[in-house]
């Protein structure tokens, strides 16, 4: 899987689960704060080798495939995970993710996609200013030039707790994960499509 960079003008999207009729995941707190503080300092130590994490929603729907809202924890099912593993390679790796119900002892059936790729690329005279704390941009503009297209997702040192995903990455997901997919448009180098209002809120 590769990036298709012919003339399309780049895009830049927030994924998170569709409102849908499935159950979602959320990852045990303490790993997930743990996970934050290594995505915001760096700092290795922080990171845990897996998580565990509480099914969300009525029992008897079926489970997402992407289950995961956290800006900076996108979560897919190993059958999705495998089919992404060549391109998303590039810009991280996965960490097993244990839902209520499963065997610990057995092969995760979920995984974190873990994005290591921070890339110094937005236009800070034209985007929000970041929120103290969190560096969270309501609105954020890319430099074109440093864009890393070639990359499915990437982070940004203004933000560092969120992933960002490129347009090209984000249609080969909608291809796998159809109506579990939301995404919502951060940026485009077209200036005629409208990002989203909110892309951070749940």
């Amino acid at each position: 899987m590769t990036a298709d960079r012919s003339r399309e003008p780049f895009t830049v999207y927030r994924l998170m689960p569709s409102l849908g009729d499935f159950r979602t995941l959320s990852l045990e707190e303490y790993a997930h704060r743990r996970l934050i503080r290594r995505l915001r300092t760096g700092d290795s130590a922080d990171l845990p080798e897996s998580f565990t994490a509480e099914w969300v929603g009525n029992p008897r729907l079926r489970a997402s495939e992407f289950p995961c809202g956290y800006p900076g924890a996108p979560v897919f099912s190993g059958r999705v995970a495998g089919l992404m593993a060549d391109g998303l390679s590039a810009a991280g790796r996965y960490l097993p993710v244990f839902p209520e119900d499963a065997d610990p002892t057995a092969a995760p059936g979920y995984l974190l996609y873990l994005v290591g790729k921070v890339v110094d690329c937005v236009d800070l005279r034209r985007s929000s200013k970041p929120k103290k704390g969190t560096g969270q941009m309501q609105v954020t503009v890319f430099r074109p030039d440093a864009v890393p297209a070639g990359l499915p997702a990437f982070r940004v040192p203004e933000f560092p707790g969120a992933v960002y995903w490129n347009g090209w990455a984000v249609d080969r997901l909608r291809d796998i994960l159809g109506p579990d997919l939301e995404a919502r448009l951060i940026w485009s180098e077209d200036g005629t499509l409208p990002p989203h209002p909110d892309p951070w809120g749940f």
